[in-house]
């Protein structure tokens, strides 16, 4: 697979994971009734549709997901800050320069 439309791929499935992950959060956390059994079943459709949507290509498993981790940190960050207005502190910025610093090597290294 082409790497611009590898990386679409990466990030709707980033999109879904952390999306899914958010709708639990809501669930769980700021919602009841019948609206906290549409926020998980809406969770678990999203993070359905992502396990099937990543793991169709055929990829090389290891390369695959430390590109992913990166992609994942990055739409993570975004719709924490985002959906729920949690502001990246310097520890999570230090660290997720280390994350996307380290998807970058995995990607551009050519032995």
């Amino acid at each position: 697979m082409p790497k611009p439309s590898a990386f679409l791929l990466l990030l709707a499935a980033a999109l879904l994971e952390a999306g899914g992950d958010s709708c639990f959060q809501t669930a769980i956390h700021r919602s009841s009734g019948i609206a906290r059994v549409l926020w998980a079943l809406g969770g678990a459709a999203a993070l359905a549709f992502y396990g099937v949507l990543l793991n169709t290509p055929r990829w090389n498993f290891g390369e695959l997901l430390g590109v992913y981790v990166v992609v994942f940190f990055v739409v993570a960050q975004a719709i924490a800050w985002l959906r729920f207005g949690d502001v990246p502190a310097l520890p999570i910025l230090v660290g997720g320069a280390l994350i996307v610093l380290g998807g970058t090597v995995i990607t551009l290294w050519k032995i």
